[in-house]
């Protein structure tokens, strides 16, 4: 008995330290697939479309990743670098495209399987990340969806040692941003994701509180908000 029950603890430590290689390999692979693929929060979509061999080989692998919310960072990074590389895919896929609401389905009925499961892009932002991890409204920073009006696309993976950083990053690089966030006077314009996913931001104060929380220069508690109509051209490299 004592035999089996240490075959079974070495076969799960072995399973274990597979899932961890094939989640580290994901990772390094989509660092050096951004690094290479996006410029200045934009995308080379030609160049992928030209040669879709390292992104199709990265979703390959995503498919049979194995993550887990035990493992919180492990398990955001995944997904949210899954998330950009299927918008990618999904957009080469009918590419040239001017946005991605050319594409009919592209958010809520195009699948990609990620970590085993066939999940759409609404799916994967709505119920795999912000259900599961309802404190945490800077994804909204970090998922990109593929038109100008999100923040920008980052040139590198997100990892589980530096996503914390990375998450504070892209927040306070968006909301000091004056294209993102407009300020005249006692009047603030913000981006539609504000009106859209407003519950994420007003969680501990009001929409000002958070953002001002990220800016180095406060706006008005008083400001009047309103929302600008929200950019779907594409990101595509100029």
């Amino acid at each position: 008995m004592k035999t089996k029950k240490g075959l079974i603890i070495l076969l799960l430590l072995a399973l274990n330290n597979t899932f961890a290689q094939d989640v580290t390999d994901f990772l390094n692979k989509s660092d050096a697939f951004f690094k290479t693929h996006v410029t200045n929060g934009r995308v080379n979509y030609k160049a992928i479309k030209g040669d879709a061999t390292s992104l199709d080989a990265l979703l390959a692998l995503a498919a049979d990743v194995q993550v887990a919310t035990s493992a919180p960072k492990t398990y955001q990074a995944f997904y949210i670098n899954a998330y950009n590389l299927s918008v990618i895919k999904g957009i080469i896929a009918n590419y040239p495209v001017k946005s991605p609401l050319d594409i009919k389905g592209f958010f809520d009925k195009k699948t990609y399987k990620l970590a085993g499961v066939n999940t759409t892009l609404n799916d994967l932002e709505n119920k795999l990340l912000r259900k599961k991890f309802p404190a945490e409204p800077r994804f909204h920073f970090a998922l990109v969806c593929g038109g100008l009006g999100c923040p920008p696309i980052i040139s590198e993976a997100y990892m589980p040692n530096t996503l914390e950083s990375q998450l504070q990053r892209q927040a306070t690089l968006a909301l000091n941003d004056a294209s993102f966030i407009r300020v005249k006077g006692k009047k603030v314009q913000v981006s539609q994701i504000f009106e859209w996913y407003k519950g994420d931001f007003t969680q501990q104060g009001s929409m000002i509180d958070y953002i001002n929380t990220y800016r180095k220069e406060p706006i008005p508690t008083n400001a009047k908000v309103s929302y600008y109509p929200y950019n779907w051209s594409l990101n595509i490299t100029k």
